[in-house]
């Protein structure tokens, strides 16, 4: 299989029908074998009923559905496990993240030789109460993890090689982290690909300032 596409998510409902149709689309097109793994974080909308039913309609799609909130290392974590793809390629469920990014992502991995590929979105559309964290918290990520090619560690559009997702493990909220972790795991060749950002179309973000909280407790650890 060339491609798995891993997608955790937390209540979007609203968009993982369209983000199904897109990925299908661009797999189509491109001639690649794909799989979608849709890892269902514990919703309480109505995700895991439109996953079952992408899944009856597309061959293609399969899911993972938690009991409750986990957080999404540990389904990232759980779709590395079970992707098949000779190449993995994880994105949010949100549709901020575009899945015509994927054939360049793949092409870079199978030809250029990374062995990660991180996205960098130059242009975001979000409110600065979320930018300037953002900025000052990807300062710290390249300082610590002496990864200074990367300019946005926390995005979630990503490829990697196979070998990487199979060696390392997310815990925690090191999903902020996976290039320091796939670099102390020996992969080093890693990459950075400007990729287009779009604005969120359903719903609302689940950001909030928490999260630099704990991405900055977990950056501690990495001293």
């Amino acid at each position: 299989m060339d491609i798995s596409v891993v997608v955790p998510l937390y209540n979007e409902a609203e968009s993982l029908p369209e983000l199904e149709a897109w990925i299908d689309r661009v797999m189509k097109n491109n001639g690649f074998s794909y799989e979608i793994l849709f890892i269902n974080d514990g919703s309480t909308d109505d995700s895991w009923d439109v996953i079952k039913r992408l899944s009856q309609k597309n061959p293609s799609v399969r899911g993972v559905c938690f009991r409750r909130n986990y957080g999404k290392s540990p389904a990232l974590n759980t779709g590395f496990a079970r992707a098949k793809g000779d190449v993995v390629i994880t994105m949010d469920a949100d549709l901020q993240d575009s899945p015509d990014e994927i054939p360049e992502l793949y092409r870079m991995i199978t030809e250029e030789g990374y062995d990660l590929v991180s996205g960098w979105k130059q242009k975001r559309y979000d409110p600065l109460s979320k930018t300037i964290p953002t900025k000052l918290f990807n300062a710290t990520a390249r300082k610590v993890s002496g990864i200074h090619n990367l300019h946005d560690f926390n995005c979630g559009l990503k490829a990697y090689r196979s070998k990487v997702v199979k060696h390392i493990e997310v815990y925690g909220d090191m999903h902020r982290y996976i290039p320091y972790l796939a670099k102390n795991a020996g992969f080093s060749k890693i990459g950075e690909k400007v990729v287009h950002h779009q604005a969120r179309k359903y719903g609302s973000s689940k950001f909030g300032l928490d999260r630099f909280v704990n991405g900055y407790l977990d950056l501690a650890t990495l001293w």
